[in-house]
């Protein structure tokens, strides 16, 4: 073999699996990464003098400041409600359910506070973020190619879980605290007092709402 390839290095293009297959020790071997000759030069090429442009190039790299502006430092999950998408930081998540049917509570008729629902064994009480916002629930149009279910998030808050009915979940958003935007001029005031800022995302507008705030007014529907 060592006759027929004075140059090692270019043996498996012309012999081997990218030649035309003549080498003699091919058969045996099956591919030119399990022959000797292939995994010396593999060897030679890790031990080659390393070029000095190659050594500048990677110390600049280095030596450049990281640009913590672009770290994603902050994540939300992202809903729709009604023609609105808005959202809630991951941290106040226990998970998704399906949407349910709320039983009403006697004597308790809190804006927002629709009743109790049962998930996965449990009750939580069920608040409508609509109500709570102002948002009309027959606006908006489910996201064009994709399947989209109304939806219960179940979350927290200081010990306490509710469930918060939605049209469309979207999913969670992982973003830099740096993007978020003031909230435009003509945004629903309803929404307006709730929320920690804007956040562009895709094609959407997404209305990041202040955990603190919306959850002291969850609280209150239980009172």
């Amino acid at each position: 073999m060592t006759d027929q390839i004075q140059d090692i290095d270019a043996c498996w293009n012309r012999i081997g699996v990218a030649g035309d297959h003549s080498c003699e020790i091919l058969d045996k071997a099956v591919h030119c990464r399990n022959c000797q000759v292939y995994a010396d030069a593999a060897l030679r090429n890790l031990q080659r003098p390393v070029d000095p442009g190659y050594l500048r190039e990677w110390a600049e790299h280095f030596r450049t400041p990281p640009d913590n502006s672009a770290r994603h430092d902050s994540s939300c999950v992202a809903f729709r409600i009604g023609r609105e998408w808005l959202a809630l930081p991951t941290s106040m998540f226990q998970q998704i359910a399906p949407k349910a049917i709320p039983h009403r509570l006697p004597h308790r008729n809190a804006r927002g506070l629709r009743g109790v629902v049962n998930a996965g064994g449990k009750l939580y009480p069920c608040i409508s973020l609509a109500d709570l916002l102002g948002v009309d629930e027959a606006g908006g149009e489910a996201s064009a190619g994709r399947h989209t279910f109304a939806r219960m998030l179940l979350v927290q808050w200081e010990g306490q879980a509710y469930a918060l009915p939605v049209a469309e979940l979207h999913g969670i958003i992982r973003y830099a605290a740096g993007e978020l935007k003031p909230p435009a001029a003509t945004i629903n005031k309803g929404i307006e007092r709730y929320l920690a800022g804007v956040l562009p995302h895709q094609d959407m507008q997404v209305g990041c709402l202040d955990d603190s705030l919306l959850g002291y007014q969850l609280a209150r529907t239980l009172r």
